[in-house]
């Protein structure tokens, strides 16, 4: 009678962790501590002028990362192996060059601002913090396999759900919340281009591409069928299914977030006249006296662990795009003098990061530009992307349908949309 109930009693768990896996990771990296600060900064500065972002980009966030999932698992290759395989070498490495410059200033923003929050909540010095997770988040790559460590960031996940219940610590005007996020009224000024780009930027960001794309390829090499999609002459429908699962939730919890720390910043900060948050630990230390202690923990404790996640996603994503590119061996489960090249990339992206705070240069800066330019670089990778998910060499059997296609593209004009408003406003403001 037991063997017979204890199977089926296993069988959900099972199930939940063989689907929740490289999309929850990803989506919940996105929302890293520069992208709380972008947030953050919107919230503040616009209120829920900005609320309507984050329901217009849902939907062609998780497009454009099925998209990467689905090259990575049906080609077994990353994304910039695919790539090279229809564009010059050059612009490759240009591209690889600005991702890689990206997700360094991304890096020294996560360390500082985890680093800012730890000596808010226990005291110490900044340097000696940023120390401690840089060289932990290095250390935790280099010598921990991948079927160790995916499960490790997963659990990290859930330390997403602190902004969640921060949004419930406070007051917020529902009615008026929601009618600015289904009916905006925005403000036609180069701040406000540049906010949006911000927040376009920080959720459809290059480095989430290149990280799932590539953690796809892990996860084959993990399973039991450690064939691309493309080889296989049936089947693969489960798996794609898997992958639909896995990153529809993960893009949704992701803008759940964006949508919480907007909404707690606009209710508390804008609404009592705290119009400007250079990054993630001011908006912390700002909420502290208006909405109280339990507030300001949640949101402070919420930055490192975003930031535990996060650093590992974007020097990860870094090595994956020089190595693929360059073809050095490329995987977190390989032992370090079997991967010298990905593993360098993993620790000069982290140290180049944790120096970068030592150097003055202004939070907000290092923040939303970082953003900004992750806009400008992601419009060329997702029109390469939608190339190859519809190439029949590369994709055979597997090109992506057509409603995949039409969001994909929607998507990259919507970016390509944004940087040319923010540019317009440059020139005419």
């Amino acid at each position: 009678m037991n063997e017979t109930i204890r199977p089926e009693a296993k069988k959900p768990r099972n199930m939940v962790l063989r689907l929740l896996g490289p999309g929850l990771v990803t989506g919940a990296a996105d929302d890293d501590p520069s992208g709380i600060a972008t947030y953050s900064q919107a919230g503040a500065q616009f209120g829920y002028g900005l609320l309507w972002t984050v329901f217009l980009t849902t939907p062609f966030m998780i497009a454009i990362q099925l998209v990467s999932a689905r090259i990575g698992r049906v080609t077994g290759k990353g994304l910039a192996a695919n790539v090279m395989e229809l564009a010059p070498r050059w612009l490759v490495l240009a591209l690889i060059f600005l991702l890689v410059a990206a997700n360094t200033f991304n890096i020294a923003a996560d360390i500082a601002a985890m680093a800012e929050a730890l000596s808010l909540v226990i005291g110490g010095l900044n340097h000696e913090h940023a120390l401690i997770f840089a060289s932990a988040s290095t250390l935790l790559q280099v010598f921990v396999p991948y079927r160790r460590y995916a499960p490790v960031l997963k659990f990290m996940t859930l330390t997403l759900f602190a902004y969640v219940a921060t949004a419930f610590t406070v007051s917020i005007p529902w009615s008026t919340a929601l009618l600015a996020a289904i009916w905006p009224n925005p403000t036609i000024n180069t701040d406000y281009f540049l906010m949006v780009v911000a927040v376009l930027g920080t959720t459809i960001s290059p480095y989430l591409f290149f990280w799932q794309a590539s953690q796809e390829v892990e996860e084959m090499n993990q399973g039991k069928k450690r064939r691309p999609l493309r080889e296989l002459n049936r089947g693969g429908s489960t798996e794609l299914d898997r992958i639909r699962i896995d990153t529809t939730v993960g893009m949704i919890l992701s803008n759940v977030i964006a949508f919480s720390i907007i909404l707690t910043t606009a209710a508390v900060l804008n609404a009592n006249g705290v119009t400007n948050i250079n990054s993630a630990t001011q908006a912390a230390e700002a909420l502290r006296p208006l909405a109280g202690n339990f507030t300001f923990l949640l949101f402070a404790l919420g930055i490192i662990g975003t930031g535990m996640l996060a650093i590992p996603v974007l020097a990860g994503s870094a090595a994956y795009g020089v190595s693929e590119t360059f073809g050095w061996p490329a995987t977190l489960e390989a032992k370090a003098p079997d991967a010298v090249g990905f593993y360098t990339i993993i620790a000069a992206a982290t140290v180049i990061g944790f120096g970068l705070g030592f150097t003055g240069i202004d939070a907000i800066h290092m923040l939303v530009w970082s953003a900004v330019l992750n806009g400008i670089v992601a419009v060329p990778i997702m029109a390469m992307m939608m190339v190859i998910v519809t190439h029949q060499k590369l994709m055979g059997r597997f090109r992506a349908k057509s409603w995949l296609i039409a969001l994909g593209w929607l998507g990259t004009a919507l970016m390509a949309l944004a940087v040319i408003a923010l540019m317009w406003s440059f020139i005419a403001g």
